[in-house]
């Protein structure tokens, strides 16, 4: 007995048909008001096509009578009766549009915000940290051309279902003029649709390759631009351009495929509205002259065919816009990991119509007593050969705890698998000996803050940078601890100088100790700096390390190899190739431990 293999098109199929569904029915009302309207808007063509049909086949009886030498008065009143309806239905198709236009639009950005909400929903507040799959250019551009792909989806079953009502109505009443043209007709269209299906694979493979190619050609953009200075240093222009312009070259490949393959299959679709007018023409011709088809049907199948065989086209196209929604599913899915696929589609409000509701209070304050790390593991590589392994370390209230080595040692990569910002491979974390389960949603304002040795600034005022949007109580005395004072007489606005694209407009110190002032200016507990030192002065760096000791009662974290942090650490964590190698005091560790003498030696005094 033999098993049946699965199809995977049938499988990606009833997936996007699944969520699909999910989707239609977040606003069933306007969903069903859409199918309405719509279906309106496309089968009224066939009213107007019969009424036309009925005006010639009237005239042609009113010809008839008068050759017979009769009244031709009731005649004549019905043909002005179908030219009334005529006009009625053709005026009432105009506001019936324009009804159907704005319901169309309103479920389009509703659909569209839905997907969106979702996609940045899960990835700022799922729980556990977790790297995105490929680079932020490819996730801009899901969320940009997938979310596009899939709330656009929905005008495939929302002109469907006019479309169906409109071949449905228009073969009934062809097929009762004439069943053997009527097959004739119909049979190419649905050839033609078998031919879309069985295209499928490769619409969706040179989708999905035009796609990534885009991607990679904004993301080689967005890093050019982020190294400007390093590549005219380097002189090289000539290959960033030669690369790009390969790039280039491969996505131009890829998009061209796609939108042949596209418009290949509109040519054939195109093509067989004209085989389908010319037979019908012949045909019909044929028979009005041999006086078994009337004026009035003969108008009837030309009225109703071109709209017919585009109907049909329709739904050719149609399949091909179903895999790709595929792709964009499949994409999605991607850039969410671990979610299920129903998260993509999940129902929440969007408050397009209604102010959204005040953010989330900040956590409740837990002041900290100890900080307690145990096994900590986090690596980068498969073979476990970079990150950290089996950290244990604690950090009591009050304490000034460095943690010092190498390039390379696994500092950075400690503080950031402690915080929840990477994932991490086992090991604890204990908040005054309570398991905290998700470091990430856990170690925030008020009970942790952390500046990044690379912080990023938004394109904004540097108030707006500290501040983040609330409260500027302690706004005053953050720029004072983070040795910005003298920096805000010399910007040419103080604080509500515009800093530029990622803090472009101020120095690599101004950044840092901005990025500084924002921790501090949310009055934390525990705080948490990855050597924010780097780009300072040993004057600068020492007011820092003072103005804290003196002013504040906090708890540091810092990440430093410079002697004015270690001179004043409580204790110092040795990090060697990913491990704590050693820890105690400064002088207890030149005592005991060769490395910590090296690097000791290595930093020039201060």
């Amino acid at each position: 007995m033999t098993t049946a293999t699965p199809n995977p098109d049938h499988a990606r199929a009833d997936r996007t048909l699944k969520l699909s569904r999910r989707l239609f029915v977040y606003r069933p009302v306007l969903f069903v008001a859409n199918l309405f309207a719509w279906g309106m808007v496309h089968a009224s063509p066939a009213l107007l096509v019969w009424a036309v049909s009925r005006l010639f086949g009237h005239l042609e009886g009113a010809e008839k009578l008068r050759v017979a030498g009769q009244t031709v008065t009731p005649e004549l009143m019905a043909a002005w009766a179908a030219l009334a309806w005529f006009a009625a239905v053709r005026f009432g198709r105009f506001g019936l549009f324009f009804g159907a236009f704005r319901l169309w639009i309103e479920l389009w950005y509703t659909l569209d915000a839905l997907v969106r909400r979702n996609l940045l929903g899960y990835l700022l507040t799922a729980p556990r940290a977790r790297r995105l799959p490929d680079t932020p250019a490819e996730a801009v551009s899901r969320f940009r051309d997938d979310v596009d792909d899939v709330a656009g989806y929905t005008e495939v079953w929302v002109d469907g279902a006019g479309f169906l009502a409109y071949v449905t109505v228009a073969v009934v009443l062809m097929a009762r003029v004439d069943p053997l043209i009527t097959l004739l007709v119909t049979a190419p269209l649905l050839l033609m649709v078998f031919f879309v299906q069985r295209l499928s694979p490769v619409i969706r493979t040179y989708r999905r390759r035009m796609r990534e190619a885009t991607a990679r050609v904004t993301d080689f953009v967005g890093e050019t631009f982020n190294a400007v200075s390093a590549v005219k240093l380097a002189a090289r222009e000539d290959s960033m351009v030669r690369h790009l312009t390969s790039l280039g070259d491969t996505r131009k490949k890829a998009a061209l495929n796609d939108v042949l393959l596209t418009e290949l299959i509109r040519g054939v679709n195109t093509n067989m509205v004209n085989f389908a007018v010319g037979l019908v023409l012949l045909l019909g011709a044929t028979r009005v002259r041999g006086g078994t088809m009337s004026i009035e049907e003969f108008v009837l199948f030309i009225g109703l065919l071109p709209r017919l065989t585009g109907s049909m086209g329709f739904f050719g196209d149609a399949i091909a816009r179903h895999r790709r929604t595929g792709v964009s599913y499949d994409r999605m899915t991607r850039l969410l990991q671990d979610a299920p696929d129903t998260r993509i589609v999940e129902h929440h409000d969007v408050f397009l119509r209604a102010e959204p509701p005040a953010p989330a209070a900040a956590p409740a304050p837990l002041p900290l007593r100890e900080l307690r790390v145990e096994g900590l593991t986090a690596t980068h590589d498969d073979a476990g050969e970079l990150g950290v392994r089996d950290a244990s370390f604690t950090v009591r209230r009050g304490e000034f705890v460095v943690v010092t080595g190498r390039i390379g040692s696994g500092k950075s990569t400690l503080i950031r698998a402690l915080l929840g910002l990477i994932p991490v491979q086992g090991g604890l974390v204990r908040w005054n000996g309570e398991p905290v389960t998700d470091p990430a949603t856990f170690l925030v304002p008020p009970r942790a803050a952390y500046t990044a040795q690379l912080p990023n600034l938004f394109s904004d005022t540097l108030q707006e940078n500290i501040t983040s949007g609330e409260d500027a109580a302690y706004l005053t005395r953050a720029t004072r601890l983070a040795v910005m004072t003298p920096d805000l007489a010399q910007l040419p606005q103080g604080l509500n100088t515009q800093v530029g694209a990622r803090g472009v407009k101020l120095s690599g110190g101004q950044v840092q100790r901005a990025a500084v002032a924002r921790m501090l200016a949310r009055q934390a507990d525990l705080l948490v700096f990855d050597d924010v030192s780097s780009a300072l002065d040993a004057r600068t760096e020492a007011q820092l390390w003072d103005g804290l000791f003196h002013e504040l009662d906090a708890t540091c974290l810092v990440i430093s190899h410079r002697r004015a942090a270690l001179t004043r650490a409580d204790r110092i964590i040795l990090m060697q190739h990913g491990r704590v190698a050693d820890e105690g005091t400064l002088s207890e560790l030149l005592d005991r431990n060769e490395e910590m003498r090296a690097l000791w030696a290595e930093e020039p005094g201060e």
